[in-house]
């Protein structure tokens, strides 16, 4: 993964994976949980962020199953890729509350 900041089905996707392997249909409705109802993945969407994930090394596959009569993929996140998560995640807070303070002082200046 570049230096650069992850686009947000990036983020959500390997935060899905965090706390373990899921298969696509999962995948689809976490980051649909996690983002708040925002972020409604289609599977054309997700596995070509899976696929780019693969190929950076921060996902891989966990195993396949059959469910009526359809193979079901697992991805789980790699330890690089909980490396790069938690980077994003730092990178993001710390953009938050420099945001919170400049808000602050906003409301403070506003105030006086």
């Amino acid at each position: 993964m570049s230096k650069h900041e992850m686009r947000e089905p990036t983020f959500l996707v390997l935060s899905a994976l965090a706390d373990g392997p899921k298969h696509g249909y999962a995948l689809i409705a976490e980051t649909k949980d996690l983002s708040g109802g925002r972020v409604k993945l289609q599977p054309g969407t997700l596995y070509g962020v899976l696929d780019r994930l693969r190929e950076d090394g921060l996902v891989e596959i966990s195993g396949e199953d059959v469910v009526d009569g359809r193979a079901r993929r697992y991805y789980r996140i790699t330890d690089v890729g909980a490396v790069t998560l938690a980077r994003e995640a730092d990178r993001l807070a710390a953009n938050a509350r420099q945001a919170m303070s400049k808000l602050r002082l906003r409301a403070a200046q506003a105030g006086a």
